[in-house]
């Protein structure tokens, strides 16, 4: 039998894999989320009737957030696989300096990437509640 080696991991490949499935499942996901406001949305029939009340009451600010959320999540998913591989290679590194270092850098750059994406989100929320609330005056409680 042939030995496979682990460590030539073609990390483009895998990024393709996933942007693939997070496109592929993005339609799922919308469609689950509509399904789960089918109860409680007055005034809306449970055949056909969801979409044209969501249609209404679904402005562009709503579908670009979603949109947003979604990717962040994807995002998200990905820095905690790169995570997941750096520490692999970091514990499996036997005493290999060489391994254990790029192990120990694949750590801190995933780390880097998931504070920069949690701050990103925050910043999509702000931004997004700010945009939604232009209406307000500044002297009206809110």
């Amino acid at each position: 039998m042939r030995n496979l080696k682990l460590s030539k991991i073609n990390f483009l490949k895998v990024g393709e894999v996933i942007l693939a499935l997070a496109l592929v499942l993005t339609p799922t996901a919308f469609a689950l989320a509509d399904l789960t406001n089918l109860p409680s949305t007055p005034g809306c029939s449970s055949f056909g009737g969801a979409l044209r009340c969501d249609a209404s009451n679904t402005s562009v600010n709503d579908i670009i957030v979603k949109v947003l959320n979604i990717l962040l999540g994807v995002a998200f998913l990905v820095a905690v696989l790169f995570l997941v591989i750096g520490g692999f290679r970091y514990i499996t590194s036997a005493g290999n300096e060489e391994v254990a270092g790029k192990g120990r850098a694949t750590i801190i750059n995933a780390l880097i990437g998931i504070v920069v994406i949690i701050l990103s989100y925050v910043i999509v929320q702000v931004v997004a509640r700010t945009v939604t609330n232009t209406g307000n005056t500044a002297g009206s409680p809110t």
